[in-house]
Parts: C-alpha cells; sequence; structure tokens
C-alpha cells in the first residue's frame, strides 16, 4: 500500500504541476469568469473537471496508446480542437457594447443568456479536444504508475484528478469573480470578451502550428 501512496503522491504534484499551466483550459474558464460571472465559471469548470475522465478512459482502456501512436488520430482531433476554440474566439472578436451592455452578435434572441448546459458543455468539450491532455495521461498512466496496481487504484487516480482539476478551476473562478472588481469588469465587458477571443484564437493557431 505504500507504493501506492507514492505513486499518489507522485501524480498528485505532476498533475497541479500541468493543470496550473495556461493553456485553453485556463484560457476558456477566465473568459467565462470575466464575461459571464461565477455561477457559469463554476459551471465550465466542472465540465474541464469531467473531461479530465475522458482522458483518465481512454488511458485505462487503451484507447489513448492507439490515439498517441497514431499521427493521423492526433492530427484530426488537433484541427478539431483549433477549429472549436478558433470559433469561440471569433464569437468574442464580434461582441459589442450597445446601451452598456454586451451583445453577442453570434447569439440570437436574448444575447445575455447562456444557458447552464452550454456552459458546462464549454469545459467539457474544450478539454475533452485537447490531444496533448490525452497524451500526458497515457504517459502518466505508462511511466509513474506500474502496470501491477490494480485497476480500481488507477481509476481512484483519476477520480482524484477530476477532482482536482475541477477544484483547482472553481478556485481560479473565484478569484476572478470577487465582487469588488466586478463593477469594472462588466463596465469594460466587451473589450474583455474581444481580448479573450484573441488569446483563443491564437491558442487555436498555436496548435495548427505544433502539428
Amino acid at each position: 500500500m505504500t507504493a501506492y501512496w507514492q505513486e499518489f503522491l507522485t501524480i498528485a504534484v505532476v498533475h497541479f504541476l500541468a493543470v496550473a499551466s495556461p493553456g485553453p483550459d485556463f484560457a476558456i474558464v477566465l473568459k467565462q469568469s470575466l464575461t459571464r460571472g461565477r455561477q457559469y465559471a463554476i459551471l465550465t469548470s466542472l465540465g474541464v473537471g469531467t473531461g479530465i475522465g475522458l482522458h483518465v478512459a481512454y488511458s485505462l482502456l487503451g484507447i489513448g496508446i492507439i490515439i498517441a501512436s497514431n499521427p493521423d488520430y492526433i492530427r484530426w482531433l488537433s484541427l478539431i480542437a483549433a477549429a472549436y476554440l478558433a470559433y469561440l474566439g471569433w464569437g468574442g472578436l464580434r461582441a459589442k457594447a450597445e446601451n452598456g451592455e454586451l451583445v453577442q452578435v453570434s447569439e440570437q434572441k436574448n444575447p445575455q443568456q447562456q444557458s447552464k448546459f452550454r456552459a458546462f458543455s464549454l469545459g467539457f468539450i474544450v478539454n475533452g479536444l485537447n490531444v496533448k491532455a490525452t497524451m500526458f495521461f497515457v504517459a502518466l498512466f505508462s511511466v509513474v504508475v506500474s502496470i501491477d496496481t490494480p485497476l480500481w487504484i488507477k481509476a481512484s487516480y483519476g477520480v482524484y484528478m477530476m477532482i482536482a482539476t475541477a477544484a483547482w478551476f472553481c478556485l481560479v473562478s473565484w478569484l476572478f469573480t470577487i465582487e469588488r472588481y466586478q463593477q469594472k469588469l462588466q463596465n469594460n465587458r466587451h473589450i474583455i470578451e474581444r481580448v479573450m477571443g484573441v488569446v483563443l484564437i491564437l491558442l487555436a493557431a498555436r496548435i495548427v502550428w505544433q502539428l
């Protein structure tokens, strides 16, 4: 059992360093925090945490190894991820302020509203399409975790990383939605939306450039 605790501590440290690094997950949670508020940012954070479950499942079922070892799979999944980030970024670039309120011209009817399901799915899709995350978990379970470790313990590592990821981004959501800063943020919401749109498009371009 001591060996499993050593594995767990190693996984916890490596995972924290990975999840705290800026990337698509951080960008989409930050965007939600600054433009949609705490509730929607937290829902997106939970979506990101749930998306981790996909990568863990891929790794435990051996699907991740197939993806990681096939350049065509990596290329297509990366292009899909880049296209989705670019789509989100383009929506941000088209935001404009009218009468002090943000208008997202890509939305219809009530542009201010975003369903809770959409907020959750944003995080889930952005994380789920991240091929680098899949390769990270494949490497983690291949190098750090012993082949003799029981499946249920490997699964428990995965559950921990899902919870830890969601908790980290919920913390990020809370920090960027502290009330005393919200009025200033809301007054410049359309500018923030455009800036985050540029960030998402740059992330998409980076993914394509690295193919």
